[in-house]
Parts: C-alpha cells; structure tokens; sequence
C-alpha cells in the first residue's frame, strides 16, 4: 500500500490479506434479503448470506458457491458485502447528510469462520492487519472483551483478553489500558432471544489531536472514551465469536461447532485513514467519510452539472436540539453528502432487481430517491440530474460491483422515470409548504377550545394551520396533519420529508391528524381492492363497454380507471378512453405510463378483449378503480412502430412491382425493433432483393403523404387498387391506410385495409434495409426488415466492422479493404500448398519409420497428437511401398481419427470398412468405407489403446 492508499487499495488489501490466510473470496450478497418470517428486507449485515451456514442448515462450502472470487477453505470466507440501512431497527435515513458518519448504504468488510479457526487466529490475524500492514499507530488501538454485568449471561472472555494481552505486551503497551471491559450491550451478540450468540472484541481508535503516538497518561485517557459516545474514538473492527447457543429458558450452553463473524466499515476505515493522511497527522485531520475517495467521484460530478462546491461545513443543534443546516454554504454540503450517499443505494438497489415503488423496501427506494430530488432543489436543479451520476458511479464502483456497470443503463432509466415524476408535484407540493409555514407565522387568530385542544386556524390559510391551546395558556402553532397528508397523497412527499423540511423552519406537524387520515385511505385503498377482480383467463374480465380509443391524433388523455384486473403474476387496467394501441393486425400494443399525482404506473402493454382495452402494468400496483389519472404513450417507441408498419405497406407495394402482382401478404409482425412480412412466393433472387430494397428506399425519399380514411367496405371491395387481407373478417366500415396521391381521395399508390398507425409521410421513415429472406413454409417466403434508427444503426455497425477489419489487414480505409484480402487469400493459397507439401513430406518420413516397425504384414499404430490429415497422408504415403494391413490412429484436437488401410492381397482376408466399424465405437464413435481403405472417429481419447487392441484380434495379427 502507498503512504495514503486509495479506498480501491484499502478494500482490495484486506481481500487480499483473507486471502493469504486460505479464505474463500465470495462476491456481495443482493441488498435485498428475505427474512426468516418472509419479511423483504434489506441486507444490512455481512453475514446475512452466511446465516444457514451459522444454523447447521447446510455444510460450510463457500469455495462451491457461485462466482466465487478466489477459491480458498470451504470453512473460511471473505468479502465485502453491499448493506442497506434505512428502515426498521437500522435505520440511518433521517441523518444522511447532517453529520460525516451516516449513510443509507455503506460496505460492510468481513471474514468468517465456519467451525475452522476461533480466537486465536482471528485476533491475531486483526492484529496483523491492522497493525503490522496497514500501519495503525499501536499507542492509540484499543481492543474491548465481554465482561458480564449483573443478569448478563455467559462469563467473562478471558480467553480473548489473553491473546490480546500477549500482542500489546509484544510492543511494550500496558494490556490493562488498552483493553478494555464491555457488557452484554456491548460486547455481547445475539442473532435473536434465541439461538447462536457469544462475545466478541472490538477495535477502537483514539482519533484526538495530537502526536501520532501517545503516551501512557494520553493511552489512559483514551480508553476512558471507548465505547462511549465521543467521536474521537471509534469502532472499526467488530469479531463476534459464536460459541454458544441461547435457550428458551434463559440457560446457555457451548455450541458443538463455534465460527466467527466479523465485520468492518469500509467507509470508516477509509476516513481515519485517509483523514490522518496515513496516521501522520491527527493534529489536522479531517475524519469524515464523506472527505475520502469513496465520495470525492460523485462530488466531482455534482460540481460540474450544479456549479457548487462541497465545503465540508456541518450543521450544529438548534435550541430545539435538532441539526438545521442555517448557512447557505451548510446547505449545499447536506445536499452533497445526501445526493451521493442515496445514488449509491438505489443504484446499488435497482442493480440487485429491487425498485422504487409503493410498499414496503420498494417505498422505502421512493422515499429515499424524493429524498435526493428535492435536496436538489438546493443545488438549483430544476431538470432530471440525478440519473446523470449514474456514469460516475459505474465507473469508480463497477470493478468490485460489475452489476452495477452492467445495469447502467437499466438504472438510470429507472432513476430518470421516478425523477421525472416527483418533479411533476415537486415545485407545488413547496409552494404548498411554504404558504403554510407563512400562515403559521403570521398573527393567528385566538383558537376555540376542541375536545382535543386544537382548531384549524382561519382565514385565507384555510387548514394549512393549526393552533394548539397549552394547559399554560399559549398557544402552539403547527402544520397541519392535513397538509401532510395532502403533500403525501397528492404531491407524493413522503411524511419523513414533509417533517424534515418542517425542522428546518422550527414548525412541528399534527401528526395526530395525519395518522387518522393515513389510516382512513389505507381503509379506502382495502375497499377497493376488493373491487379488484381476479381472473383466469381475460374472458372473465366484467367492463364489456368499448374502449374509446383515440390514440391516431393523441397521445396522452385524462382518463377514468374502469376496473382492475389480476391474472397470475399480472396486473392490468381497463380505461374508459385510451391513446395506446391494442395489440392486433400484426402491430405490436404500446407501452406509456399512468400517472397519478406524483406516482407513475408503467405500462408495458396493450392488448384488447373484443372492443375493450387491457393495458398491463409493471409490477403489481394499480391506480384504484374510479380514479382519474393521465395516460401517456412512450412516444420514441411508437414512432419506432409506426415506421416499420408504413414501410410493410411499402413493401408489400414494390414485392408487387418486382416480383409479381401475385406476392399475397400471408402475415406479418410490426415491432419497435423490425418487421416480418410473409408472401407466397419461390425464392427470391439476390437481384430481386435489391431492387426492392432500392425502391422502398425511393419511395421514402419521395417523402409521398400517407394519410387514412373510414369508408363503407362495399365501397372498399369495389375499389380494386385497395388491398385487404384474405380471410380477414371487417366490419361494414372500414379505415383505409393511403400513401401517395391525395390525402384522403382514394388515388394513393399504396392503398391497404389497415387499423394500425402509421407515420404522416414516408420521409418520416428515414432508411430501410432488409435483413433476410428464407423459408416458413411450402411456397411462403419471410422477409425480415429494419426502418429508421435501427437501419441506421445496423448500417453504422457495418461500416464500423469494415473500418474494423481494414484496420486488421492494414487496408488504407474500407476502399482498399477488397485488394488486401486477394492479397492475403493468394497468401493463404500459397501456403496451405507448402504446408501441404511439407506434410507431404513429414508423412513419407514418418511411413519409412513404421514399415520398418511392421510385422506379419501389419502396420497398427497410435500417432499421437496430430490431426486426421496427417493421419491419411501417412495410409497414402504407405500405400506406394508397404503391400499390407495399415490401422492408423491421431489424437489431435482432443478427438480420435481412425484410418484403416488393406492392400487388395490381404483383403479376403479383412476389409478396411469392417476394421473400422468394430473399433470406432471402442472410442464412442463410428466410421466406415470401402475394402482397400475407410476412416472413422470418435471422442474418447482414453479408449484409443483399446481400440488398436481391438482392431489387432479383428485382423488376427
């Protein structure tokens, strides 16, 4: 390691320190974790993936795991593990930002053993670590062992206390002041009330200013502050020794099998570190985690989208006790810490299969992302930012964590979707706050007297307010539970947030009243999930009134939630109106979104029921039945549709003009990505593919009108220059699709029955390529094609491959890419000739050598490792001199030949054929020929001596 090593080296030492010591390496478990009463929790621990280990459920067999880093011992593992803390017991949340210690997400660094080693070797190889290599100064380590108090269980861990007394005395250090006494809170670790549990030993550092070392009067003023709550002296290494298992009655008793369990804050021992600038200055150092290189990349990246700078500032406690950034400076620092600190854990989240949404950890993801967007607010960002640092995080992180760079792209779409709904609601939800907190510090007007002491305060505030009269006489203002809840359910403000920005202006919350109105919406919310039908099959589905679709001149609408609809794994919702396409006639069904307020539900398809729309949702959260939400289409993707349909009707038009009036549509598929059109036809020839391709490509340049128009099917039959499908049942009225003429006069080139939607002009359409044609069927051809950006992109790929390969041949550009591969084909020629001929020549060497080697007219012999040429250039090269039997085998490749030779004296005797066949399956293969020669093969190198053995009893020799 350097003098101040990198977090990248910090973290990859003490892998490979485990790793030295016969250690496993495991990847990091998922952030998400399924607990033991199927609660869906985050990991917020090292050794959540390690617990059925711990339980006896399984053997201890880290090194079988999948994506195991480094195989060491089955018993011994290492990691560092992703953990999440921001919900239930653990929860960090509320003080991201505010000091340089706490975070949502941090790496947990931890070595364990499973019955292999216990104290001694954990303690001593702790001591090693941090001591020895990573160069802690010894004057200022402390170690704490278990001493119980009284009622805490279990004895004193004199053992520990032993082995670390031997290591201080080693350096000349007093064990009495550097170890230290903890009880069962402390020191003492317990999986629940019952089961595995024991003792352990921590680490601490005295960080206070001063000289590196210390010395003793210094040394016994810092073991008074561990375990205490100075934060110049911290924790870094916790081992917890599990040796006993906790029984119902309150009795413990000694564990058949005993492991360790420890763990270390990357992050921590980043910043101490870093911070003392490799423990050579603790009169100056800056001990924040936030002030090493884990942070120093995002800050970098927030710099430059916002134009702040990260200063470093912390917020002290107001006279309420409560930490309340006051400068502008302390403003934009929180803002810093918070933004990078929730980047990282939702992209770490989403990357794990885990996304914001409505309940349980997936709101908790809402919560902390909203979180973010509005503290971006403070760095002036009106726009989506937060995705933007995805890049950043992916870059640093993406070595030890690849599933955050494979993810990238899958993230930030994520982050960009929840982003930009929040910030639909964002900017009126604070105007709604900061009208109340206005209301609140104006002259109130004198409260009446409630049952429970409170009022809404009146006048222009309406129940923005509310006053509360004390016993004393005074009256208390705050913010009303109805505006919380009304920030909650309309504006999308998480309650956590509402009341941090009500700390932030000295107000509190009647949080009385939003509980009661949270509960009577969880109430509204149960009753209309009974309304939610679940079905098996979408015939059961109830709303049988059409679906108004408007989706050909809109796309986005106010629409009306009809009903909700549960089949299997799916949810889906019937609109009274839609601008989303239904999935029929060969067009794919759009994807978009619903939005309600600030939530988004996302659509990820259309289909349809007779005349009523299905549109599925991601996930399993629905908007409820009656309400009104806004529908919008994913409007790139459309578009990307509607160019490949314009273009089949092209198509289908210059099949017609090249190949035959008879070409019929027999089907077709019409996607964001391609098309698919089915004809019946012979095989097209490869000048015939290329005058469609270029007369499809003339028409879009054309720019020609397409427009469409409903008319009675009598007069569409009637008209003979419009195309309907074969068997396709229509309706008395009909909408014809029209490309070139006249908008809407019936005298387009192109003129097709259609319900799908198109683009307004060919010009639209951009670039058409095919990309195949084969076979489906007898007499049915498929053509499969791309139009717009993906022909643009599979034309930019070609020409990247060309570039590619000119530059592998040393070709001057693509133009001379042809010359230098008649050079280098006229070059292989040549030497695939001399090889040859070298063969040749080794071959006839090689036949010299084994006539000389025959008996009884016989030749059989294992050539060893060359291949089946070779093989048969020895048989031939003996065929001139030898008059006998030849069995030849070869070895190369990892697979077997068989070559078998007769001379025609010898064949009433044995055939070549025959020799083959009963030895090829020997080596798990089969083979044959004619009398005077045959080859033959397989795959069992191993069997090739008894196969030659075989083929000496077939001949008799």
């Amino acid at each position: 390691m350097s003098a101040v090593p990198t977090a990248a080296q910090i973290r990859q030492s003490f892998l490979d320190f485990f790793k030295e010591k016969q250690h496993t390496i495991v990847p990091s478990d998922n952030v998400g974790y399924t607990s033991r009463d199927g609660a869906r929790i985050f990991t917020n621990a090292g050794m959540n993936q390690f617990v059925p280990i711990f339980l006896g459920e399984r053997s201890a067999d880290v090194d079988t795991w999948p994506g195991v880093l480094h195989k060491g011992l089955p018993t011994r593992a290492a990691d560092t593990q992703k953990c999440i803390r921001a919900g239930g017991k653990h929860n960090d949340l509320e003080d991201v930002g505010l000091d340089t210690y706490h975070h949502t997400l941090f790496e947990m660094l931890g070595n364990w053993s499973f019955g292999d080693y216990f104290k001694k070797e954990a303690i001593s190889w702790a001591w090693e670590l941090v001591i020895e290599r990573w160069k802690f100064p010894p004057t200022r380590v402390f170690a704490t062992i278990y001493q119980p108090g009284q009622g805490d269980p279990a004895e004193r861990d004199q053992e520990a206390w032993d082995i670390w007394a031997e290591k201080f005395r080693s350096i000349g250090l007093d064990p009495d002041i550097h170890i230290v006494n903890g009880n069962k809170k402390d020191n003492f670790w317990m999986m629940g009330d019952t089961g595995p549990c024991g003792p352990c030993t921590e680490i601490h550092i005295d960080l206070t200013p001063g000289a590196p070392n210390l010395d003793e009067d210094r040394q016994r003023a810092g073991a008074k502050l561990v375990n205490g709550s100075d934060a110049s002296c911290i924790e870094i290494w916790n081992n917890v020794f599990i040796q006993y298992n906790a029984n119902p009655d309150g009795s413990f008793v000694p564990l058949p099998a005993q492991h360790v369990d420890t763990g270390m804050g990357f992050e921590r021992v980043c910043s101490i570190i870093q911070g003392t600038k490799g423990f050579t200055d603790f009169e100056n150092a800056k001990i924040s985690n936030y002030d090493t290189d884990v942070f120093k990349p995002i800050f970098d990246e927030l710099t430059k989208l916002s134009g702040k700078t990260y200063a470093s500032t912390l917020p002290k406690a107001n006279e309420q006790g409560h930490v309340v950034p006051v400068t502008e400076q302390e403003k934009i620092d929180v803002a810093f810490r918070v933004i990078a600190d929730h980047l990282r854990t939702l992209s770490f989240a989403i990357a794990d299969g885990i996304q914001p949404g409505n309940s349980d950890r997936n709101y908790t993801l809402r919560r902390i992302l909203r979180r973010a967007v509005k503290y971006g607010r403070t760095l002036e960002f009106k726009e989506p930012f937060f995705y933007k640092l995805v890049d950043v995080l992916a870059a640093q992180m993406g070595d030890v964590f690849p599933e955050v760079r494979t993810k990238k792209e899958q993230i930030k779409s994520v982050l960009k979707l929840e982003e930009e709904s929040f910030n639909r609601t964002l900017d009126k939800g604070i105007a709604l706050f900061e009208e109340a907190v206005a209301g609140a510090r104006s002259q109130d007007t004198n409260p009446s007297k409630g049952s429970d002491g409170m009022t809404w305060s009146k006048g222009s505030k309406g129940e923005l307010v509310v006053s509360k009269r004390n016993d004393d006489g005074s009256v208390t203002k705050m913010l009303s539970g109805a505006l919380a809840f009304r920030l909650y359910d309309q504006e999308g403000f998480p309650f956590d947030l509402t009341e941090l920005m009500a700390r932030e202006v000295g107000l509190p919350i009647d949080v009385a009243t939003f509980n009661e109105l949270m509960e009577e919406q969880k109430q509204r919310a149960r009753e209309a999930g009974k309304k939610n039908k679940q079905v098996v099959s979408v015939s059961e589905i109830e709303t049988k009134a059409p679906t108004k679709f408007i989706g050909y001149d809109h796309l986005e609408a106010d629409v009306k939630v009809l009903e909700v609809v549960e089949m299997k794994d799916k949810t889906a919702v019937v609109l009274d109106v839609s601008t989303c396409y239904a999935e029929m006639g060969g067009q794919i069904g759009d994807a978009g979104q619903l939005i309600l307020g600030a939530n988004t539900y996302p659509i990820s398809a259309t289909s349809k029921v007779g005349n009523t729309w299905l549109h599925f949702l991601e996930g399993d959260e629905a908007p409820a039945v009656d309400a009104t939400v806004k529908l919008i289409v994913d409007a790139p993707r459309r578009h990307a549709i509607e160019r490949h349909h314009t273009v089949t009707h092209i198509l289908h038009w210059a099949l017609h003009e090249v190949v035959s009036k008879d070409a019929t549509q027999k089907g077709s598929s019409v996607t964001p990505d391609k098309l698919t059109f089915d004809f019946n036809s012979a095989a097209l020839t490869a000048q015939q593919l290329s005058d469609i391709e270029r007369l499809v490509n003339e028409r879009i340049v054309a720019n020609d009108p397409v427009s469409w128009t409903e008319v009675p099917y009598v007069e569409a039959k009637a008209n003979s220059g419009i195309m309907a499908l074969f068997g396709e049942k229509y309706g008395d009225l009909v909408r014809v699709v029209q490309i070139g003429g006249q908008r809407n006069k019936l005298d387009g080139w192109s003129m097709e029955l259609c319900g799908g939607t198109h683009t307004r002009g060919t010009g639209e359409i951009g670039l058409f390529r095919l990309v195949s044609e084969s076979a489906v069927a007898s007499g049915v051809r498929r053509i499969e094609a791309i139009a717009g950006l993906e022909a643009y992109n599979a034309a930019r790929a070609d020409a990247d491959l060309l570039k590619l390969l000119a530059g592998k041949v040393s070709a001057q550009g693509a133009a001379d890419l042809e010359k230098k591969l008649d050079q280098l084909l006229t070059q292989q020629k040549e030497l695939e000739k001399n090889l040859k001929a070298a063969q040749q020549r080794e071959a006839a060497v090689k036949a010299k050598d084994l006539i000389a080697t025959a008996a009884n007219n016989t030749i059989i012999t294992n050539l060893g490792d060359v291949d089946a040429d070779y093989a048969v250039g020895v048989a031939e090269a003996l065929k001139g001199t030898f008059n006998g039997i030849v069995v030849l085998a070869a070895t190369g490749g990892g697979s077997v030949a068989l070559i078998a030779s007769v001379a025609k004296e010898h064949q009433a005797k044995v055939q070549a054929g025959k020799i083959i066949q009963s030895i090829a399956p020997i080596v798990g293969g089969k083979g044959g020929g004619k009398p005077d020669f045959a080859r033959g093969g397989g795959k069992d190198v191993a069997k090739v001596d008894a196969a030659l053995a075989e083929a000496r009893k077939v001949i008799g020799a």
